[in-house]
């Protein structure tokens, strides 16, 4: 516009998170001739920011582009900040399982700490939050996470030392309260009962999807206690990709408050995580990012891994992007993604049709998940963003037409 018009350019944008789901940046600009003159640093955890600047055509006080990683942990960090006082909530409860999901969540709400005390100092912080905080020790920064989350590793006998160290050694090194139980007895109980009702035991071989879900389930009863207990909000660790093809469980691990990252991808977030460990200085991440992605909801020596049990996350990214992004048919989808990908073709018909048809099955579970926050310039949020029917035809005839070629 400064360059259509010859003219000087001022725009001011709303700041932090206003009603739960949208996070604004505050961004304050000027521009002239269609070149930027001066702009702010976004997404502060201040009330507000005023900026002054000259009408000359000359640069002023340019803040820097950050990478979107600092702007990812920068925007979920104020959003987090902003959502837990204007809910009046005393803190944040999260089920820590050790994997990329719930130590991504972990490390935002230490953002969270850690950036608004960087700016507001910690009296501000403290005041701003509207929580009876208070410091003592001389690990400040730690001792408000250890106050504000609490997490806890809710393991089965399908769980691993690995996750567990991993979840423990990340808990420890961000000074979150850290919980440990087996919820064994409860899974046990469940599939006891259901079993003498039916007449017979469940097996793997038979019974695969219900006996992993049962463990998921009976981990949400007593997280929501402790969330209750603490007149917190609970945290829940879905993410775009689960959401896109269903890969979670309904009362399960989608049980939550609210859901910082359910409008990001897998992919992403693997190597979010890569980065933060080191550019943010969160060696604590460095077991999370050792670990392959799993549910663990098998037995062990079943070996599940996520890829395993759906596609390469990178190529659910690559089908999102064109078929729900930008509503591409499968025939389509296809087409494209053979130039692009390294992938047989017979494979990659697999992918796309798998894709498709769990898309359509799992509307159901899109309906039903937490808040979550808008990140990015896409989103699957059907209550905001993406509409899509729960019941339909499923692409049946669409796919059909990739047998064809």
């Amino acid at each position: 516009s400064s360059l259509l018009f010859d003219c000087f350019y001022c725009y001011v944008n709303l700041l932090g998170n206003e009603a739960g789901r949208m996070i604004f940046d505050g961004e304050i600009l000027l521009a002239k001739n269609g070149e930027l003159l001066a702009r702010n640093q976004l997404l502060s955890f201040e009330d507000f920011q005023v900026r002054s600047f000259y009408l000359e055509n000359k640069k002023q006080e340019i803040a820097p582009i950050q990478p979107k990683e600092w702007e990812f942990a920068q925007a979920s960090a104020l959003g987090l900040f902003d959502y837990l006082r204007k809910s009046k909530s005393r803190g944040f409860v999260l089920s820590l399982s050790g994997g990329a999901d719930s130590s991504t969540i972990a490390i935002l709400v230490a953002e969270m700490v850690k950036r608004g005390i960087d700016e507001l100092g910690f009296n501000g912080f403290i005041s701003k939050s509207g929580i009876p905080l208070t410091v003592q020790s001389n690990q400040p920064e730690k001792e408000l996470v250890g106050q504000l989350l609490v997490t806890a590793y809710q393991g089965t006998r399908n769980s691993s030392f690995d996750t567990l160290h991993s979840a423990q050694t990340l808990a420890k090194s961000l000074g979150a309260k850290f919980y440990s139980w087996s919820i064994d007895e409860e899974v046990d109980s469940f599939t006891e009962k259901i079993e003498k009702a039916i007449g017979r035991k469940l097996t793997w071989e038979q019974d695969d999807l219900t006996l992993q879900n049962i463990q998921a389930r009976s981990r949400s009863p007593i997280i929501w206690m402790l969330a209750n207990l603490n007149n917190a909000l609970l945290l829940s660790t879905s993410n775009r990709s689960e959401g896109d093809v269903g890969y979670a469980t309904m009362d399960g691990d989608t049980s939550g408050s609210i859901s910082p990252i359910a409008a990001v991808d897998k992919h992403f977030i693997l190597n979010w995580l890569l980065w933060a460990e080191k550019n943010l200085d969160r060696p604590g991440l460095a077991a999370v990012n050792a670990l392959t992605p799993t549910a663990e909801l098998r037995p062990i020596e079943r070996t599940q891994t996520d890829e395993k049990d759906l596609m390469p996350y990178p190529v659910i990214v690559e089908i999102e992007r064109l078929a729900i992004r930008d509503r591409r048919s499968p025939l389509d989808v296809f087409y494209l993604l053979r130039e692009e990908l390294p992938i047989d073709e017979e494979i990659l018909k697999g992918y796309i049709k798998k894709f498709f048809r769990l898309w359509s099955r799992n509307q159901w579970k899109r309906e039903r998940f937490a808040p979550s926050f808008h990140l990015d310039e896409f989103n699957i949020d059907p209550k905001t963003w993406y509409r899509f029917p729960i019941l339909s035809g499923g692409y049946q005839e669409e796919l059909e037409q990739l047998d064809q070629i």
